[in-house]
C-alpha cells in the first residue's frame, strides 16, 4: 500500500480547493516554488497528473478530483483529532472563527467576551460581521450565529439570547413633520431607512404580525445600508423611520430620542444561536467559548 507524506496531500487538496497556487502557497505559507516542487514529487510518486495547468488557472485532472473527493474528508478528520490533542495542554489555546451581525457582538458577544478572554489568552477570535447567509463550511468559519429561525438544517445550534422583538422607531423631529403611521401600510408614504441583504442583494422586507394576519411591507427611503447601527444613526439624525431589535432602541426611547410606532404590529422571533456543524472532537477552546456564550434564563 502507498503511504504518501501528510504534507504533500495537504498541499495538493489546498491548491485543488483554491484553484490558484499563490492562494494557496500564502495559506500554507511556503514559497509559490516550494509548494510546485512538492506537487511535483507528488504527481511523481504517483505516476499521474492530479493538476492542469495554465497561465491564468489551475484545477483538479480527473484523478485529481477522485483524489481530491476522496482524501480530504479524512485529511480533514485527521487534522480535527490532531487539534483536539490540546486538550492534553495545561491551557485551551487556539483561533476561533465566528461570523455574525453587529448587533449580536454590540448586544450578546461582547458583554461576555469582556470577563471570558482574560481567563483564556491563548484563546483567540475572530468576529466577521455578515448580515448574509454565510455557508461556514465554505467560508471555514468555526460557527456562526443568527437569528433562531435562520439556522439552517442539521447544524447543531446553541441558544446564547432570550427571544427577539423587533420595533418601529423615528425621531421626535421627524414625526413634527409626519403623522405616526397606524397600520404597517402606512409605512408606504414615510421616509424609510432600508437594510440590503448582502447574500440576497435585495432590501429587507420589514416583517409585521398582529394575531393571524402577517404582511411583509416594502418599504422606501433615502439611504440604505447593510449594517443596523449605520440605520440606528440614520434614525437619531431624524432620517426617517427604522426597524431594529428592541434592545437596541431602549435606551433612546427612555431619554425620548426616538419614539415607537406600531408596537402591537411588531412579532417576536426566535432568539440567536450560534450553530455548528456536528465535530467529533470540537476543540477544548470551542467547546468553553460555546459554554460561556450559552443563554441560562
Amino acid at each position: 500500500m502507498i503511504r504518501e507524506n501528510m504534507n504533500s496531500l495537504v498541499a495538493f487538496i489546498t491548491v485543488a480547493t483554491e484553484k490558484n497556487f499563490t492562494k494557496a502557497a500564502a495559506k500554507l505559507g511556503v514559497s509559490q516554488s516550494a509548494l510546485s516542487h512538492t506537487i511535483r514529487e507528488l504527481e511523481a510518486r504517483l505516476n499521474i497528473r492530479l493538476l492542469t495547468r495554465t497561465t491564468r488557472s489551475v484545477s483538479p485532472t480527473e484523478a485529481g478530483q477522485r483524489l481530491l473527493e476522496r482524501v480530504a474528508p479524512h485529511v480533514n478528520e485527521i487534522q480535527q483529532e490532531l487539534i483536539s490533542l490540546s486538550e492534553l495542554r495545561d491551557k485551551p489555546a487556539g483561533t476561533i472563527r465566528l461570523t455574525t451581525t453587529e448587533f449580536v457582538i454590540d448586544h450578546l458577544l461582547w458583554p461576555k467576551l469582556i470577563d471570558f478572554l482574560p481567563q483564556y489568552p491563548d484563546i483567540h477570535l475572530e468576529l466577521n460581521i455578515d448580515y448574509g447567509f454565510t455557508d461556514i463550511v465554505a467560508e471555514r468559519f468555526d460557527a456562526g450565529i443568527r437569528n433562531g429561525e435562520q439556522v439552517a438544517n442539521g447544524m447543531i445550534s446553541v441558544r446564547i439570547g432570550p427571544d427577539m422583538r423587533m420595533a418601529v422607531v423615528g425621531s421626535s423631529q421627524y414625526f413634527a413633520l409626519h403623522p405616526r403611521p397606524i397600520t404597517p401600510q402606512d409605512l408606504t408614504a414615510h421616509q424609510c431607512i432600508n437594510l440590503r441583504l448582502q447574500t440576497y442583494g435585495g432590501l429587507y422586507a420589514w416583517e409585521f404580525k398582529r394575531g393571524e394576519q402577517e404582511l411583509n411591507v416594502r418599504v422606501k427611503g433615502q439611504v440604505i445600508f447593510n449594517t443596523s447601527t449605520q440605520m440606528l444613526h440614520a434614525a437619531l439624525n431624524h432620517f426617517g423611520l427604522a426597524y431594529l431589535p428592541e434592545t437596541m432602541v431602549t435606551p433612546y426611547l427612555e431619554n425620548h430620542q426616538l419614539i415607537r410606532v406600531l408596537d402591537d404590529w411588531c412579532p417576536t422571533f426566535a432568539g440567536f444561536h450560534l450553530y455548528y456543524p456536528h465535530r467529533r472532537n470540537a476543540s477544548p477552546a470551542f467547546r468553553l467559548l460555546v459554554e460561556a456564550l450559552k443563554y441560562r434564563p
